[in-house]
């Protein structure tokens, strides 16, 4: 019997510290992973490292951006959308830097015009004086050209300026400084000779004619006129004989003229007029229908007023815009 039972003893002894030291053991893993569960850790989590959790937690914000972009998405394309609009229905005006001009209304879409300056380069024009200043057409004629140009395209007309100038915007000032650096469309030197210049002047006009086959078409081109300096002259539209449409055109701005000086000046007799003048080299020449337009006597005073002022200047764009849109409304 004592043979037998003391292994039996043994055997308990053992089994009773297994027991107790698994169970120490197992107590301590169970607080770790009840304490983890708490801080709301996973097994996977604990066993992978903190990589996996790093990971989960990109995943979680990357779900947040994501309901945050489709709470979004509807402003964002809508901003886009009227970004695209707008690209659409703006054009860079020459002369101002890369300036983009955006339309107000689409009531000139698909009309096409031509503005070409009188004279520039090397050749000014008409020099009037005030005072000791300088007063050359070239570049008031230019001013009021470039300023028409802006109120076309704001009713999303395709413009091209025939005469520019590299680095002459839209200017305020009432002495314009004389420069010689415009250039003919695209950016062809403007020859001294005159023949040579109005020639080039055409010539580019009437290549984007053709690229424009079939579209509505106008030129207009503006001067200032150099006449005895006690003659006071009013503004004059000339066209081609042969052409009733641009007779039609230069009635309307004539129109627009009459009505802008009633509201203006209500005491004052305009007396412009408009007639034809097909000698004109570029009025006998250009394929697309054109309105000459002389805008004053740069030797007169009173007529130089009517130049001087930016506010003028700008009034005259107006009006023969006016005149130029309700050509186009009433084709």
């Amino acid at each position: 019997m004592k043979h037998t039972i003391k292994p039996v003893k043994r055997l308990s002894n053992f089994a009773v510290n297994y027991f107790f030291v698994s169970f120490f053991i197992l107590a301590f893993l169970g607080q770790g992973l009840y304490q983890r569960a708490q801080a709301g850790e996973t097994d996977s989590q604990a066993v992978r490292g903190p990589g996996k959790k790093r990971r989960a937690e990109a995943t979680r914000k990357r779900a947040k951006a994501k309901t945050v972009t489709r709470k979004l998405v509807k402003g964002k394309t809508m901003k886009r959308s009227v970004k695209t609009d707008a690209i659409a229905s703006v054009a860079t005006l020459p002369g101002l830097g890369g300036t983009r001009v955006a339309a107000k209304s689409q009531r000139l879409k698909g009309a096409v015009y031509y503005l070409a300056s009188g004279h520039g380069g090397p050749d000014p024009g008409a020099i009037g004086h005030y005072g000791k200043a300088l007063l050359p057409e070239d570049e008031y004629a230019y001013d009021v050209t470039i300023r028409l140009a802006r109120a076309l395209m704001e009713y999303g007309a395709t413009v091209y300026m025939i005469i520019r100038d590299p680095n002459d915007g839209i200017r305020n000032e009432k002495l314009l400084k004389l420069d010689h650096d415009e250039v003919t469309y695209p950016n062809q030197p403007i020859p001294l000779n005159q023949l040579a210049r109005l020639r080039q002047c055409t010539d580019a006009i009437n290549r984007l004619h053709r690229k424009h086959k079939g579209a509505y078409q106008r030129m207009i081109t503006i001067h200032v006129d150099s006449r005895s300096a006690g003659q006071n002259i009013d503004v004059f539209f000339y066209h081609h004989q042969n052409s009733a449409v641009g007779k039609r055109l230069a009635q309307s701005i004539h129109r627009s003229f009459t009505a802008g000086y009633k509201r203006s000046q209500p005491g004052r007799n305009y007396l412009g007029t408009v007639s034809d003048r097909s000698a004109l080299y570029v009025v006998r020449n250009s394929q697309a229908p054109t309105v000459f337009i002389e805008l004053g006597n740069i030797r007169n005073e009173k007529d130089q007023r009517r130049f001087l002022l930016a506010d003028n200047r700008q009034a005259l764009a107006n009006w023969i815009c006016e005149g130029v849109r309700a050509d186009y409304s009433s084709r």
